[in-house]
């Protein structure tokens, strides 16, 4: 049962991976125990599920036992107490509760540097994890800053063409393009996508990551033929390998569809988005992040025909599940108000959008701080409206 969930699991099939890791976790309780090893490893593997489904509280009700459980089985410098509270982190950190995120990952950095030094492997994925959650705050020099290190000390102790070093140079390419150097990210995403071609071939699916990563740094630049062109093998690669309805295959859909919507070709934007949300909800479910996201992305569509009606309605629909799922002072809610408040702007329904918009400014403030780029965003468009 364990290994059919495992597959279920790598075919992004979440629900019935879900439904085979529950039965797993409470035999394994029932038989084994609650502190057994392979009881804690299948509580871990069910939260793992319950995240990618973006059911972030479940799965950090289920990290915190487990890490709380091993901490007092194991002892806090095990390498599966480390493993357990570098998971917890990330879901603290998915769900915007950044102190908590980085507390916990300065604590296992510093365990593993002074357990298994600074240039161990699992060292080097704490320091990793630790930028992503820079990145999701905006502090992009934080995260550039370490992800260089990480990258650097991976080439001089694996090798420049290992597979951790390419995913750093890939990280790394993502912070420049937030940073809006191109140029040094095209640069990174083609070396990254070159060397997994050869070494992985045309459709690894890591090599695919590369493809669709220096397609998002083409759209970064306008260079919407060339993204498109990349997002269409991508595509074509994806269904063929990974199967129509897998999670990979779908955000790619999804990449392609922004870029026709980009190009103002509303007529392909809008059939590619109806499929893949229509797909999305029958697969994942309608309140998975990616099938909200994917109705985010035809709102935006809609909005950018003048169709406010029809944006505004999708845009209360995503805000709405986002607050009930994730919570009202989830990144990705605050993200359903600032669009909402924008299209209800167009709609010169000032007023509402005025009290949106301050909204979403004084949770952004408070949630991901002054100085994050969503945040200065809320705020500039808050004075703008507010002045006229």
């Amino acid at each position: 049962m364990g290994n059919l969930a495992s597959t279920y699991r790598h075919q992004g099939r979440w629900r019935e991976a879900e439904g085979l890791e529950v039965q797993v976790m409470q035999m394994r309780k029932r038989v084994l125990g609650g502190e057994h090893p392979d009881t804690l490893t299948s509580m871990g593997n069910l939260a793992s599920t319950y995240a990618h489904q973006g059911r972030w509280r479940e799965a950090e009700e289920l990290e915190v036992q487990v890490m709380q459980t091993m901490q007092r089985v194991l002892g806090g410098k095990h390498p599966h107490t480390l493993i357990s509270m570098d998971h917890l982190a990330s879901t603290y950190a998915q769900q915007g509760q950044w102190d908590k995120a980085e507390q916990l990952f300065f604590q296992v950095i510093q365990t593993r540097e002074r357990v298994l030094g600074n240039k161990h492997p699992d060292t080097l994925v704490s320091m990793s994890n630790l930028a992503s959650s820079y990145i999701r705050q905006g502090l992009w020099h934080e995260a550039a800053e370490l992800e260089v290190q990480v990258m650097q000390t991976r080439k001089k102790v694996l090798g420049d063409e290992h597979p951790h070093v390419l995913t750093s140079m890939n990280n790394l390419a993502s912070t420049y393009r937030h940073q809006g150097r191109s140029r040094e990210a095209e640069k990174l995403n083609v070396q990254v996508m070159q060397t997994r071609k050869r070494v992985l071939g045309d459709e690894h699916p890591d090599t695919l990551i590369s493809m669709s990563n220096l397609a998002a740094t083409y759209s970064n630049q306008k260079r919407w033929r060339e993204a498109e062109g990349l997002q269409v093998q991508v595509m074509q690669m994806r269904k063929r390998v990974l199967g129509c309805e897998h999670p990979s295959t779908l955000t790619s859909i999804d990449n392609l569809a922004s870029t026709h919507c980009y190009q103002r070709q509303w007529v392909q934007a809008e059939a590619l988005s109806m499929e893949v949300i229509q797909t999305k909800r029958r697969i994942l479910g309608d309140e998975h992040p990616l099938t909200l996201l994917g109705m985010g992305n035809l709102a935006a569509t809609y909005s950018k025909q003048g169709r406010w009606r029809e944006a505004a309605k999708l845009e209360v629909q995503v805000m709405q599940t986002r607050k009930r799922v994730f919570g009202g002072e989830h990144p990705d809610t605050l993200t359903s108000m600032n669009n909402l408040a924008y299209t209800l702007k167009l709609q010169a329904r000032q007023e509402e959008a005025i009290a949106l918009m301050e909204r979403c400014f004084q949770s952004r403030q408070q949630i991901l701080g002054k100085h994050h780029p969503d945040t200065q965003s809320s705020r500039d468009a808050l004075s703008s409206w507010q002045a006229e």
